[in-house]
């Protein structure tokens, strides 16, 4: 729930953020941070994000709380897809077990979550996409696919900026490239101003959408 309380806290604990996860333990885990945070804007609830969207849910007109999902099309002002992933980019790791036949079957999952984050995110509202990991295809080739798959999205650029830009290997131009965020956990691959306190982090990835009008 870090990332959770940290965009609670940055929201001064207003408005409302409704988390999801699959995990149980999890949740409590975020219910458990809200409360000692003392933030009251975090709903959190076991759910399976790929069933987020539902043509057929409705929410209140009033400042009433979301409630649980599933919610309607158009809801969020601002999704994060912060996406389970191969997890390459945390440390210290002396030596990893995953099978390469697990770390290729990601992508295709990351990218069943995208369909109902995009339907409830608001037109003109802000998309991030994020992983913990090095691979190409769970980072730069998720953005390359998106927007393929959803012309509605446009990858914008982020501030602040303390990253390095995405490796090539996709269709991605060198514009767009420098748009994402990639941290090395090495230090290397960053902005040539970040200071040095920045350079000292697990590797991981971040880009930026915005949904414009269809």
């Amino acid at each position: 729930g870090g990332k959770t309380t940290h965009l609670a806290t940055l929201m001064r604990n207003q408005g409302t953020i409704a988390a999801l996860d699959k995990s149980q333990g999890r949740v409590d885990k975020v219910i458990a941070n809200a409360k000692r945070h003392g933030l009251t804007c975090i709903q959190a609830y076991a759910f399976d994000g790929r069933k987020a969207a539902s043509e057929a849910a409705v929410c209140s007109k009033d400042e009433t709380p979301l409630g649980a999902p599933p919610y309607p099309t158009d809801t969020f002002h601002r999704v994060l897809v912060d996406a389970p992933c191969s997890g390459l980019g945390q440390r210290p790791a002396l030596g990893n077990k995953m099978t390469l036949k697990a770390v290729k079957a990601y992508p295709s999952y990351q990218r069943k979550l995208f369909p109902a984050a995009v339907q409830v995110l608001k037109t003109g509202g802000t998309l991030v996409y994020s992983t913990c990991t090095l691979t190409l295809a769970e980072n730069e080739g998720q953005v390359e696919w998106l927007l393929n798959t959803f012309p509605c999205l446009e990858l914008v650029p982020q501030t602040p900026y303390l990253g390095g830009p995405g490796l090539p290997g996709t269709s991605l131009t060198q514009a767009q490239l420098q748009m994402v965020q990639r941290f090395e956990p090495w230090g290397g691959h960053m902005a040539g101003d970040t200071h040095p306190a920045d350079r000292d982090t697990i590797g991981f990835f971040i880009a930026k959408f915005v949904k414009k009008a269809r």
